[in-house]
């Protein structure tokens, strides 16, 4: 199963960068980004969408190991004693 899983995952990395290529050669029009008084230098759409999918992999890969993880048994099942006191 995990190796399906990688294998999925490696499928849809490949297909957004593939679409991103294709849509970087289509527009080759230059933008600035702006936010409130700032504004960035004028790069292509698709270097900007390439950084944006860059950037959004590392925090999706980074963010998920600085969550807490749920408290498991030895069995591997989650332990619901935070639940309890919610109880009616």
């Amino acid at each position: 199963m995990k190796t399906f899983t990688s294998l999925l995952t490696s499928i849809v990395m490949a297909a957004w960068v593939g679409a991103i290529a294709v849509f970087s050669i289509q527009n080759i029009e230059a933008v600035s980004l702006k936010f409130l008084t700032f504004a960035s230098i004028q790069i292509p759409v698709g270097v900007l969408l390439s950084f944006c999918l860059g950037a959004g992999m590392i925090l999706g890969a980074i963010v998920p190991l600085l969550l807490p993880q749920p408290k498991r048994n030895k069995r591997g099942r989650l332990v619901e004693d935070d639940l309890e006191e919610f109880e009616f």
